[in-house]
């Protein structure tokens, strides 16, 4: 029989359910997700660092987990990172027996591989009302062991899902692509092999100036943008630069912040598949996969720069654009995994422009 364990929220409320997966206690900011599906690539998405995600949708594991250890180009074949970035897992019923034509294991053995808490029997939807009322919020599974609270905002978690070294995808391409890894998502990686580019994927914090390159890309990752001060200096030479820019989720943030705008916590964030936004100066809508807790303030964004994309649920800012240079940036994610891929020809736009810019 599964054990009994406990949420602690730091206001005080505790929910007790049942454990699967790893039996550890586990602390972090305490989040929702409403995907309908894709919890292999959310687990992985390293953007979750340090979060405890509260999954929705009614029923979890059933379609089990893929071979995690599979590589295509060097990429993990069906999951975003090379391990689960979350710190716990909070679901309504956990399905103990799976169904896919390429899963190889339990949700909960994947969980327990990674030594990673998981938590069912609860009412999912009780506590993302309560997020969406009051905001997020700090929480702790409990196991036998009592721990503190820990808040992942106050700490550079960028640093601790980044590359540590540079990596090269696609090598001996004509267009190379640096990609600043903030904690990148393998299918980004992917979106650019495809499209026959070399990527020169380095750290958060490298010089990538003294690199030979066409175009430059920002990635998505975990936490407070304002923690990339290297990056955010880097980017500002850039900007000044001709280079064709594009950034991505924390990508955008940090594009954002180096031409002078600012960003703000959301009160409960952005983490699902079906998210409408809208390009500005048109009536084109699209549903997007969405993961962030941080948005960009875009009524202080400085000249020359305009809002790209914005967010038809709360008037939020989805992405800027520079109204003369080959420079932009969007909140949400076109390369999906999970999720929709309407926006992945934003990967073609980009190429066509560093292409335009190389044979100038």
């Amino acid at each position: 029989m599964d054990k009994n364990v406990k949420i602690v929220f730091q206001d005080g409320l505790e929910i007790e359910g049942k454990s699967f997966g790893a039996y550890t206690s586990a602390a972090g900011e305490i989040v929702f997700n409403t995907a309908m599906v894709g919890y292999n690539e959310s687990l992985t998405d390293p953007s979750y660092k340090g979060q405890i995600m509260v999954m929705t949708f009614p029923i979890v594991g059933n379609y089990g987990v893929p071979d995690d250890n599979a590589l295509v180009d060097e990429i993990e074949a069906w999951v975003e990172s090379n391990k689960i970035q979350v710190t716990g897992l909070v679901v309504s019923y956990y399905s103990d027996d799976y169904s896919h034509w390429n899963a190889i294991q339990k949700l909960g053995d994947w969980l327990k591989a990674h030594n990673v808490p998981g938590v069912y029997g609860v009412d999912t939807r009780a506590i993302t009302k309560k997020l969406r009322e009051e905001g997020s919020t700090l929480a702790k599974i409990e196991a036998d062991e009592k721990i503190d609270f820990y808040d992942p905002n106050v700490i550079n978690l960028v640093d601790e899902v980044s590359i540590k070294e540079v990596k090269r995808y696609n090598e001996g391409a004509d267009t190379k692509i640096v990609l600043i890894d903030c904690g990148v998502k393998n299918n980004i990686i992917r979106c650019f092999v495809k499209r026959g580019v070399e990527v020169i994927r380095v750290p958060w914090n490298y010089d990538y100036s003294t690199l030979e390159y066409d175009g430059l890309f920002i990635s998505n990752g975990p936490g407070d943008p304002e923690m990339c001060d290297v990056t955010i200096s880097n980017l500002k030479q850039s900007l000044q630069e001709d280079k064709p820019i594009f950034g991505i989720c924390l990508g955008n943030q940090l594009v954002s912040l180096a031409a002078g705008a600012s960003t703000f916590k959301l009160k409960y964030g952005h983490r699902s598949h079906n998210q409408p936004v809208q390009l500005v100066g048109t009536k084109k809508c699209f549903i997007t996969s969405q993961n962030h807790g941080f948005a960009v303030d875009d009524s202080k964004l400085p000249e020359g720069f305009k809002t790209f994309f914005t967010n038809l649920n709360d008037g939020t800012c989805e992405g800027i654009r520079h109204e003369s240079k080959p420079i932009f940036t969007v909140q949400f994610h076109p390369e999906a995994m999970g999720g929709p891929v309407d926006t992945e020809y934003l990967f073609d736009e980009f190429i066509a422009e560093v292409k335009k810019y190389k044979n100038a």
